[in-house]
C-alpha cells in the first residue's frame, strides 16, 4: 500500500516514454537529475556467430518502399527450469505496470520490455525449424495467435515464419511486432527458448494491429517507434535474467540481421528557436539542450544567430525529422512558461464573406417569420424515398452509398433536403407537436455519372497537385439548399379568433421572402406531378430574370405522403436551391436611397376590372402610371356584387406619395391619380369605381 505508481499518458510522438528508460530520461530533463543510459551500453555484448539461428528477411511488398524489418536479433538459452517461479519483486512490478504474470520466461521478456522499451518474444526452441523467415503474409493465409483466435491475414501483414521439412518460410509463427502464434508458444515443459529482439516498420505494425484489432503492448511501442539499436542490449538482458532466475545456460549461438540505416542529419540555425518561439535562447542553451536529449551537434563556425548546426538525432527519437521539431525540444526543455503570450493584431478585411452574411440573413428572415431552425443528419434510406412517392426514375434516387454508414438502414447521402427535414417533422409530430413551423439549411450531394473515380493514394506522404486535382474532380457537387415545413396552425387560435391553418400560399410566400432577402425576384408558375407535392396546389419557382432557371418548389404536400408520414392534414413545404438564388443576385452593391424628410401624401383608388385579371397586374399598371412620386401601393380591399356588375370585381388600392424636395400639393396628388387610372385603363381595361 505504501508503493507509488506513476500513471503517464504518452503522446504518439514519444514512443520512448513507454519504458522506464524513457521516463527516467524525461525525469532528468525536468529536474536536472543525472541520468545514466544503460540501454545504450553495448560494450561486452556478444557478436553474431556463424552457428547463430539462421534468419532471413524477404519483404517483397514493402509499404511506402520501407522494409518491414531492418533488425532481427536472436539468442538461445538452454536448460531453463520450467517450474522455476518468477520472484515476488518481478511479479509485483509487472502487476503495478498493469500486466499479468504468466511464467518466468514470459515475465522476463515483459519486464525487460517495460524497462528498456524493446518488445521481445520467446519461442519454444524445440518447436522451431530453421531458418526463421520474416515475410509478408500470403493472401488469405491463416494464423492462430496466442489469444486462440484464428485470423485471416492480409498481404500487408508482416509475418514471422519458420521452415518445417525444408520448406522455407512455409509455416507462420506470429504477427511480427503484434502477437505471437500458438504453434511455438512457451509451455510448462519448455526448457530451451529462442529469444527474439527485432525492429519493425511503425506503419506496417500499426496497420496490422488495427486491421486485426490487436492493440498489444508490443504494437503500441513499435507503431510509435522503437530504438533500432536496442535489440541486442534487450536480448542480453533477457538472457542474463533467465540464467540468474531460471538456471538456464546462455548458448554461444548469436544471430543479428542488421540493415538499419543511420539517421539523416538535420540542419538548423542557432537563431531558429528564437525566430519561431519568440524567446531569446543563448547558443549554449540551444546546443546544450540538443546534446542533453541525445543529439550529436556540430557547427559550421558561423557567427551569432546565423551559425548553422548539423544535428544527428538519437536512434530512439524518430520523431525528430526537421528544424521545427528541434526548436520544439528547446522550448519544451527550457519551459513553455518562458513563452509570453502575445495576441496578434487582426488584419483588416476579415470577417464573414458576402455569401455567409446572405445565408445568415436568410435564416434570420425565416426565424422572424416564426420558423424554428433544425439540423438533421444527411443520411437517408430507400424507404424514405418510398414515403415521398418518388418514382424509380427520379434523379433524387441516384445517391451515393457510403461504405461505412452509421446505420445500414440509412446508407445513402441525401439528394434532397426535404427528405431528412420531413423525418424531423415526423418525429416531432409523433411526440405530440401539432403545430409545426421548421426550416433547415444544409448541403445535398448530387453524384454525376460522368465524374471520374477518386484515386486511392498511399499514406505517409503529401499528395501532389495533380493527385489533389484528381480527388477534387471526383468529389460530387454539393449545393446548399434551404427547406421548410409548415403543419397545423399558422396563426394560433385563442380569444382573439379561430386562428388560421397553414396553406400553400404560406409556403410560396416564405420561398419568395428567401429570394427577396438575396435580392432576387421569383416567378411563380403552377406545377403538377412533382413528388412529394400536391398535383394541384404546387408552384414551380424560377428566377424572374428571363433565364427561367428552376430554383425550387413550394406548396401543399401530397395527401398520400402526409398520410404515410403521419403529419397533420394539408401540411405544406418548400425547398429552394439557395446557391442558385444567390448566384442570380445582382453583383453590384446595393445603393442606399435617400430618405425624404417631407410629409407623406395619401390617395385611395378603387378600380373595377374583369374577374380574371390578377390584382398584381393592376398594381403594376398603377406603379407605371403614378410616376416617381409613388412610394408604395397596397391592395386593401376586394369587392364583388351587383354594384360592379357580373363578372367584375372592385380592387381598392392605398397609394402613398412623397417627394424628395418639397411638400406635395393637391395638384400633385391629382396628377398621380390621373396617371395611375389612365395606365390601368390602358393595360387591363380598369374603370374608376364611382
Amino acid at each position: 500500500l505504501a508503493d507509488e505508481v506513476l500513471e503517464i499518458n504518452v503522446t504518439p510522438d514519444r514512443g520512448y516514454c513507454f519504458s522506464v528508460r524513457g521516463v527516467a530520461r524525461e525525469y532528468s530533463h525536468s529536474t536536472g537529475a543525472s541520468f545514466t543510459d544503460h540501454g545504450a551500453v553495448t560494450q561486452g555484448l556478444p557478436s553474431a556467430t556463424p552457428e547463430g539461428f539462421p534468419v532471413q528477411v524477404t519483404d517483397d511488398a514493402p509499404i511506402n518502399a520501407v522494409a518491414g524489418c531492418d533488425r532481427f536479433v536472436t539468442r538461445i538459452v538452454r536448460g531453463i527450469d520450467p517450474e522455476a517461479p518468477s520472484p515476488d519483486w518481478l511479479r509485483r512490478r509487472l502487476t503495478q505496470s498493469g500486466m499479468r504474470p504468466i511464467s518466468l520466461t514470459v515475465d522476463v521478456t515483459n519486464y525487460v520490455m517495460l524497462d528498456l522499451g524493446q518488445p521481445l518474444h520467446a519461442y519454444d526452441l524445440a518447436a522451431l525449424a530453421a531458418p526463421l523467415v520474416v515475410r509478408r503474409a500470403r493472401s488469405r493465409e491463416r494464423l492462430t495467435t496466442l489469444d486462440d483466435a484464428e485470423r485471416t491475414l492480409n498481404p500487408e501483414d508482416l509475418l514471422i515464419s519458420d521452415s518445417p521439412e525444408g520448406q522455407i518460410g512455409a509455416r507462420g509463427l506470429g504477427l511480427a511486432g503484434v502477437m505471437g502464434g500458438a504453434l511455438s508458444e512457451v509451455t510448462d515443459t519448455t526448457r530451451d527458448v529462442l529469444i527474439e529482439a527485432a525492429h519493425f516498420d511503425p506503419i506496417s505494425i500499426a496497420r496490422t494491429a488495427r486491421r486485426h484489432k490487436l492493440p498489444s503492448e508490443a504494437a503500441k511501442r513499435f507503431e510509435r517507434g522503437v530504438d533500432p539499436h536496442l535489440a541486442p542490449v534487450a536480448a542480453q538482458r533477457v538472457v542474463d535474467l533467465l540464467v540468474d532466475l531460471g538456471g538456464g545456460v546462455a548458448d554461444s549461438a548469436v544471430s543479428d540481421y542488421d540493415a538499419v540505416k543511420p539517421a539523416a542529419p538535420l540542419t538548423m540555425l542557432v537563431g531558429e528557436p528564437e525566430r519561431l518561439v519568440g524567446v531569446r535562447y543563448s547558443r549554449d542553451q540551444v546546443v546544450g539542450i540538443l546534446g542533453k536529449i541525445g543529439c550529436e551537434v556540430t557547427s559550421d563556425g558561423g557567427v551569432g544567430g546565423n551559425e548553422r548546426l548539423t544535428v544527428r538525432p538519437p536512434s530512439w527519437r524518430p520523431d525528430l525529422t526537421g528544424a521545427a521539431e528541434l526548436v520544439e525540444e528547446v522550448a519544451r526543455i527550457v519551459g513553455y512558461d518562458h513563452i509570453v503570450p502575445v495576441l496578434p493584431a487582426a488584419p483588416p478585411g476579415r470577417g464573414l464573406t458576402a455569401a455567409q452574411r446572405t445565408r445568415r440573413s436568410v435564416s434570420r428572415t425565416l426565424a422572424e417569420q416564426g420558423l424554428v431552425e433544425v439540423l438533421s443528419y444527411p443520411f437517408v434510406g430507400s424507404d424514405q424515398w418510398d414515403d415521398l412517392a418518388l418514382p424509380d426514375s427520379d434523379p433524387r434516387r441516384q445517391a451515393i452509398r457510403l461504405r461505412n454508414p452509421l446505420s445500414e438502414a440509412q446508407p445513402y447521402l441525401r439528394t434532397s433536403l426535404l427528405v431528412t427535414l420531413l423525418a424531423t417533422v415526423r418525429r416531432n409530430v409523433a411526440r405530440g407537436a401539432g403545430d409545426i413551423a421548421v426550416f433547415e439549411s444544409g448541403l445535398v450531394t448530387l453524384p454525376s455519372p460522368e465524374a471520374p473515380a477518386a484515386p486511392s493514394l498511399p499514406g505517409g506522404r503529401r499528395p501532389s497537385a495533380a493527385e489533389l486535382a484528381a480527388i477534387g474532380a471526383a468529389v460530387p457537387p454539393q449545393p446548399r439548399r434551404i427547406a421548410g415545413v409548415l403543419a397545423g396552425h399558422r396563426d394560433l387560435p385563442g380569444w382573439w379568433g379561430p386562428g388560421r391553418i397553414a396553406d400553400w400560399s404560406d409556403a410560396i410566400a416564405l420561398a419568395q421572402a428567401i429570394a427577396e432577402t438575396c435580392g432576387v425576384a421569383l416567378a411563380v408558375t403552377a406545377e403538377s406531378g412533382h413528388a412529394p407535392w400536391h398535383p394541384g396546389r404546387t408552384a414551380r419557382l424560377t428566377v424572374a430574370d428571363g433565364s427561367g432557371a428552376t430554383v425550387g418548389f413550394a406548396g401543399e404536400l401530397h395527401p398520400q405522403v402526409v398520410e404515410r408520414l403521419g403529419l397533420p392534414a394539408r401540411a405544406v413545404a418548400f425547398e429552394v436551391d439557395l446557391d442558385a438564388v444567390m448566384a442570380a443576385a445582382p453583383a453590384a452593391p446595393l445603393q442606399a436611397v435617400p430618405v425624404s424628410a417631407f410629409p407623406l401624401g395619401k390617395e385611395d383608388l378603387a378600380l373595377v376590372v374583369d374577374e380574371n385579371i390578377p390584382a398584381g397586374q393592376v398594381a403594376e399598371a398603377i406603379r407605371a402610371g403614378a410616376g416617381e412620386l409613388l412610394e408604395s401601393v397596397r391592395l386593401f380591399d376586394v369587392f364583388r356584387g351587383e354594384q360592379v356588375g357580373e363578372g367584375k370585381k372592385s380592387l381598392a388600392f392605398a397609394l402613398r406619395l412623397r417627394a424628395k424636395d418639397r411638400t406635395l400639393t393637391a395638384q400633385d396628388a391629382a396628377v398621380v391619380r390621373q396617371g395611375a387610372v389612365a395606365e390601368a385603363a390602358r393595360r387591363v381595361g380598369a374603370v374608376l369605381r364611382s
